[in-house]
């Protein structure tokens, strides 16, 4: 597998518009959503809760962003790796983790530049959401 390397961090112009195309999509879905994007060193850059998304999404959404930038990955392929089971089930014993789709690395020029994480509504559906952040910064 090659290296992947991290990249300058998100700018907050680059931040806001991740957020408003992931919120633009929630509120068509009728989603109430939390979004948080980070930057490639792991901080958070922006944070959206949007009215009436529930309080426990808050730090979720953290979370998903955080795993996907600390471990240059989607959040997706830890929660699949826990439902088949077998020594994968070790994954639950990682301290500062999120097993929950929900959570993408943003890439420009092959390097990671940040991660969105979305909570607010079932693991698939913030996968949607977080996807559509993420394609705002390739558009």
């Amino acid at each position: 597998m090659p290296t992947i390397e991290y990249g300058p961090p998100l700018s907050l112009a680059d931040a806001r518009r991740i957020v408003n195309a992931a919120e633009f999509e929630a509120e068509k879905q009728g989603w109430a959503m939390v979004i948080a994007v980070f930057d490639s060193t792991g901080h958070l850059v922006v944070l959206n809760k949007m009215d009436h998304a529930q309080y426990g999404s808050i730090e979720l959404a953290q979370a998903k962003a955080r795993t996907a930038t600390h471990f240059k990955r989607a959040t997706k392929l830890f929660e699949d790796a826990i439902a088949q089971g077998g020594l994968s089930l070790r994954l639950l014993s990682a301290p500062d983790f999120c097993l929950f789709e929900g959570g993408l690395p943003l890439w420009r020029d092959d390097k990671l530049v940040g991660a969105i994480g979305v909570s607010g509504a079932s693991s698939n559906e913030d996968g949607i959401i977080a996807a559509a952040g993420a394609r705002a910064l390739q558009g």
